[in-house]
């Protein structure tokens, strides 16, 4: 979940270089911030607390350097716990990615030994371990090298030494260098995403797990299991640069939202003879189980409601976190298909890895091409819904609910029939994101965003969409928000709606569309503000926000629109960092 930076060269200043890479990376982490560069073979360290973009910072000259933006795992929000990590005698500097889960053993020996910690951190423990191996004999890269096997969990990190060497590592937890090759002698960036360095270059090198880079002139790639090195290919990335840029909108989750009117054109543009092959492996299966964490999870949920309406079909939502409780369900002819934006969900590669124990196949549904998630399954469905900075999650969630509404389809045998209505409602899409219906939203969020609660209902496939509505709400806003299936209110919830309390009541034109109204008249006659959101309007709704009239399996996309507009006004009018929540990082890559 931390943002990782590392840069080589011989003549350019590293420093200004690596602090714009951190703004950059700051949706992956911005509790506090650090940087080592080398110089005449000593190592100057700055480390912040707060943001990289609002806070004062030395600029240190030198050519080759290191860069950490942090999202809090071990340890408290303080200097200290910001990365770069030293050894005792301050001649290796660290930045980390993940979790060291037996951390505490190797502290505990490294204490006994005389080294000296400064942090709370787990990440700490890598410069002593390679200053241990220094001093029992070993050169820099040996020292690193016996060091990767001794960490557990999902880490990667990048180890700089004051003799101008740098190494990098990965296991779990993604790393990507870019190479620009301007002069004979090229300038290496190493990244935990390639949005570090994506205005330098767009030539890269996808580190896979147990791998190190040796990063300088020229490039060298080791195997830690057999220490034997290896040949590493030369990518070129086609991907708009613009999009990595918040250009005339004042966020990027507002821009984000609005390309919607775009992304889910691109989602849909799958390859039909895969979309049938895999529709075969799914009705041939013997059990489907969607995971994912988070929204992604919300659109599993989902994903229930609509191949039961358009296949058919049964299958099964667990979340990532839980699935681990349903490994003797799994044997070879188990389906499981994940979905994650990043494809670096800590979670949800975890339980992939149990379900490859259990030979069941895999299918995934993510943005990242190359991703962990990527490369474990046995086939993979990209949404193409381009670069999302904001960590609320927008335009990757709606298209991804494409591309299940088209695996469904598939599986229905109607995929073209399934086409002309998604491609409909796509322009129904279009013609909703306008400047008026943004601002009836912003109307709405003027008149409910001093509330401390805000209370979602749906029923059927809009009973999901509730618990991602309230998601949304939370996250950008920090307004305490919950979803309920309509048909449990009488069963408890009921007892929290007192006189104003915001009600946000879910609607399609499906079968459930009587008992919604039914709930929304109990809330009603406790004193709720009712709020529609519905193809037509109805006297109990105190506020309408009206949807296009679609059909009720693909309702979700245009009843989650609004709410996310809702959500934006909401963070806003309350003065939150609608981009950058608290305590929230993009990409959850440690367990």
């Amino acid at each position: 979940m931390c943002g990782i930076i590392g840069y080589w060269n011989q003549e350019k200043d590293a420093c200004p270089i690596i602090i714009e890479s951190l703004k950059k990376l700051e949706y992956r982490g911005y509790d506090s911030f650090g940087f080592a560069i080398v110089l005449n073979n000593k190592l100057s360290v700055e480390r912040k607390t707060g943001k990289v973009s609002s806070t004062e910072y030395q600029n240190f000259p030198g050519v080759i350097g290191i860069g950490h933006t942090r999202w809090a795992t071990h340890g408290k929000i303080t200097e200290n716990n910001a990365h770069p990590h030293r050894d005792c005698f301050m001649k290796i500097a660290v930045v980390h990615n993940g979790i060291i889960e037996n951390y505490q053993e190797i502290k505990n020996q490294l204490s006994k030994k005389g080294h000296n910690f400064l942090s709370e951190t787990d990440t700490e423990v890598i410069p002593h371990l390679i200053e241990e191996n220094i001093r029992n004999g070993l050169d820099f890269k040996e020292a690193v090298m016996d060091v990767c096997p001794l960490l557990q969990g999902r880490n990667s990190f990048i180890a700089l030494s004051s003799d101008q060497e740098m190494i990098a590592f990965r296991n779990g937890s993604p790393l990507i260098l870019g190479v620009k090759k301007n002069n004979k002698i090229p300038e290496i960036f190493i990244a935990s995403d390639i949005q570090g360095f994506l205005d330098e270059t767009r030539d890269v090198i996808y580190l896979d797990d147990n791998q190190i880079a040796i990063i300088k002139e020229n490039l060298e790639f080791y195997d830690i299991n057999t220490k034997k090195r290896i040949e590493k290919r030369l990518i070129r990335l086609d991907i708009d640069l613009k999009e990595a840029e918040k250009g005339s909108y004042p966020h990027f989750m507002l821009k984000e939202i609005m390309e919607q009117k775009k992304a889910l054109r691109r989602a849909i543009n799958q390859d039909d003879k895969n979309l049938m092959h895999l529709a075969r492996e799914i009705n041939e299966a013997k059990g489907i189980f969607f995971i994912g964490c988070g929204t992604a999870a919300k659109v599993c949920h989902i994903a229930e409601y609509i191949f039961s309406k358009i296949a058919n079909k049964h299958v099964n939502f667990v979340q990532a976190s839980e699935f681990e409780n349903y490994n003797h369900f799994l044997i070879p002819e188990t389906l499981v298909i994940a979905i994650s934006q990043s494809g670096e969900t800590a979670d949800v590669l975890e339980s992939l890895e149990i379900a490859k124990k259990r030979k069941s196949k895999i299918i995934s549904i993510t943005n990242t091409k190359q991703s962990s998630l990527d490369k474990i399954s046995d086939y993979t469905f990209f949404i193409n819904a381009g670069i999302e900075k904001a960590v609320a999650s927008t335009k990757a969630t709606t298209s991804q609910l494409i591309v299940v509404l088209l695996l469904a389809y598939a599986c229905a045998g109607r995929l073209e029939e399934g086409k002309r209505i998604l491609i409909d409602l796509i322009g129904k899409v279009n013609d909703m994101l306008n400047p008026r219906y943004e601002l009836h939203i912003k109307k709405l969020a003027e008149k409910i965003y001093q509330e401390e609660n805000i209370f979602i209902i749906g029923r059927g496939i809009n009973y999901p969409l509730s618990l991602e509505s309230a998601i949304k709400i939370m996250e950008v806003s920090y307004i305490h928000a919950q979803g309920f299936a309509g048909g449990e209110l009488k069963h408890g919830p009921i007892a929290l709606i007192k006189k104003d309390s915001p009600v946000i009541v879910l609607m399609s034109n499906d079968e459930s569309k009587k008992e919604i109204i039914s709930n929304a008249i109990e809330v009603k006659s406790r004193g709720a503000y009712v709020i529609g959101v519905s193809p037509e309007n109805n006297p109990i709704f105190d506020y309408w926000i009206k949807t296009p009239n679609v059909e009720a399996e693909t309702s979700p996309i245009v009843n989650l629109i609004p709410i996310q507009l809702l959500a934006y006004y909401l963070g806003i009018l309350k003065g939150c960092d609608v981009d950058y929540p608290r305590s929230l990082a993009k990409s959850v890559t440690v367990k």
